[in-house]
């Protein structure tokens, strides 16, 4: 269970890197809010953006998903010994969760290799924000399935339902995903699912 546990935190923090590597180049930070305003922006905001950045983020992020995976499957079987309603809730979310942003993950990398690939023209640009919106489906229901995996888990450890403290609620992705909101760091998602992994790791 440990090892799993560890494992799933060193994929969050993997999947955070392949995060970077679509919203930085070498220049910094990609300003991708300015680039869907316009054309000529997202000419611009791409311009230094090495290509290959993109498909090493789509290949080494399958890997990255696979590792925290595993963890998510993992606190479901452990849930199991306290409740079997929240340990099928949880499963069925975290299957939901990781099977989407796999998909959507590969999506956000394949729009900006085929918008740099084709050489950042208003067609390429035009089809790289159709593809990626008529898939949105993937990011919104991979979400929905996280959101119910630890609103889940909050209630199970809030409730001193399990063998974790009541305290150990605050050891969530979700709360700590509002703590990190305010901040400029990148990868917030992954940076919380890390500590999140790290801290059960501990108290487990």
């Amino acid at each position: 269970m440990k090892t799993v546990l560890l494992i799933a935190c060193i994929g969050h923090i993997l999947c955070g890197i392949c995060d970077c590597l679509l919203g930085y180049s070498p220049d910094g930070r990609l300003d991708l809010k300015g680039a869907l305003k316009s054309p000529e922006k997202m000419r611009e905001v791409f311009s230094g953006y090495p290509v290959k950045w993109a498909m090493i983020s789509i290949m080494l992020g399958v890997y990255a998903i696979t590792a925290f995976g595993f963890g998510y499957l993992s606190l479901s079987r452990w849930m199991e010994q306290y409740s079997a309603t929240a340990a099928a809730v949880m499963y069925i979310s975290a299957v939901v969760f990781l099977i989407s942003i796999v998909v959507h993950h590969i999506v956000c990398g394949l729009v900006e290799w085929l918008y740099v690939r084709l050489g950042r023209t208003d067609e390429a640009r035009e089809a790289a924000l159709e593809f990626q919106m008529k898939t949105i489906a993937t990011m919104i229901v991979g979400y929905v399935g996280l959101a119910s995996f630890l609103i889940t888990l909050i209630i199970m450890v809030i409730t001193g339902r399990t063998s974790l403290p009541q305290w150990a609620c605050v050891i969530n992705t979700l709360p700590l995903m509002i703590l990190l909101l305010p901040t400029k760091l990148p990868a917030k998602g992954n940076i919380a699912g890390a500590i999140m992994y790290l801290g059960l790791f501990i108290l487990l």
